[in-house]
């Protein structure tokens, strides 16, 4: 199995706003950009019931009602090699955005390690579970609609996954699903879970993988995948034809995440650590050109704080989520009041 170490990405929304003195002039770079912070963290949220207990939250989507829906570890941490037996605790949350109070909770005796969570157009979840080796979509309330790959069982071939690790979902119902740490694959399925393709192998060429960890589409159905340990964002279309890479230009190790909003603004996050010393992660934005247009750490400024965000999603308002494996944290943070964000 491969190091579970996670590096992180830059991200990017086209934004044009504002700000401060005046518009951005034609001789504004985007590094003159970064400084100009929009974003600031909201406290106080979520505002989950007294004594809830809360385990690392690694996936994050959000319904057509702007409710959250969260993946979390509840009492389980990862360790090697993993547990045998599921979380007895609910393990999937579903939060009101504004108040980020509990609306209901399922999942639990279902899941070993859980990882990705992704809401398609129907308000399915759809879950990745490394320790079962397993990808599962679910009704809104926790039904289960579809099951793929072996439980307790890592493969390579049309039936197995090996640590699956996220999962997009096209228009047309057809899904693909990044896999993973066993792997360096990205698998793509029918609707009905019918295999019908693959590409990627472990290397650092285009096409090639060193840990695909997210995996988000756009409008015109291409597809990103964060490419984490090779700290960049590869872009291919859907047929798995590469068509460019995104690189991120911090100092640092891993990009474990992408999501693109309404909008096809395209956002990512990073993570960095030195030894055992964990500096922390930050939230990207990238502009048209594939240049970060603007970033903040975990307190809404330029500065990092140990912090290791695994998921992120971003609201309709621009509102945008992060689940942070470390501090055991689910972090909103929403446009600063008087700026004007596209």
């Amino acid at each position: 199995m491969k190091r579970l170490n996670i590096k992180s990405l830059g991200i990017s929304l086209a934004m044009i706003a504002a700000v401060l003195n005046g518009c951005q002039t034609k001789n504004e770079t985007a590094e003159d950009n970064l400084g100009k912070i929009e974003y600031e963290l909201v406290e106080d949220w979520p505002q989950l019931p007294p004594g809830y207990q809360l385990g690392q939250p690694t996936g994050i989507g959000i319904d057509s009602e702007g409710h959250i829906f969260v993946f979390h570890r509840a009492s389980r941490r990862w360790t090697e090699p993993f547990p045998d037996s599921l979380i007895s605790e609910n393990t999937i949350l579903e939060l009101e955005s504004e108040t980020g109070k509990l609306v209901n909770s399922w999942g639990a005796n279902s899941f070993i390690m859980p990882h990705g969570l992704t809401v398609d157009r129907e308000n399915n979840i759809w879950l990745t579970d490394v320790g079962l080796h397993q990808v599962f979509k679910f009704s809104q309330d926790g039904q289960l609609l579809m099951k793929l790959g072996v439980a307790k069982t890592p493969g390579n071939d049309s039936l197995h996954f090996n640590l699956p690790t996220d999962v997009a979902i096209a228009k047309d119902g057809s899904f693909y699903v990044s896999d993973g740490y066993g792997n360096s694959r990205v698998v793509k399925f029918s609707p009905s879970g019918d295999y019908l393709f693959e590409w990627g192998t472990f290397g650092d060429q285009e096409g090639q993988f060193d840990i695909p960890h997210g995996i988000t589409l756009d409008d015109k159905g291409n597809v990103y995948v964060a490419d984490r340990q090779n700290n960049r964002i590869q872009k291919f279309d859907s047929t798995g034809v590469f068509l460019n890479e995104i690189r991120n230009n911090e100092d640092v190790a891993q990009i474990p995440s992408v999501t693109i909003d309404e909008k096809q603004n395209l956002y990512a996050i990073d993570y960095d650590f030195a030894d055992t010393v964990i500096k922390g992660s930050t939230v990207f934005q990238y502009g048209a050109d594939d240049q970060v247009a603007f970033k903040f750490g975990g307190i809404g400024t330029n500065a990092r704080t140990p912090s290791w965000y695994h998921d992120i999603s971003v609201d309709r308002s621009g509102n945008i989520y992060v689940g942070d494996i470390h501090g055991i944290k689910i972090r909103k943070f929403r446009i600063k009041p008087g700026v004007e964000n596209q």
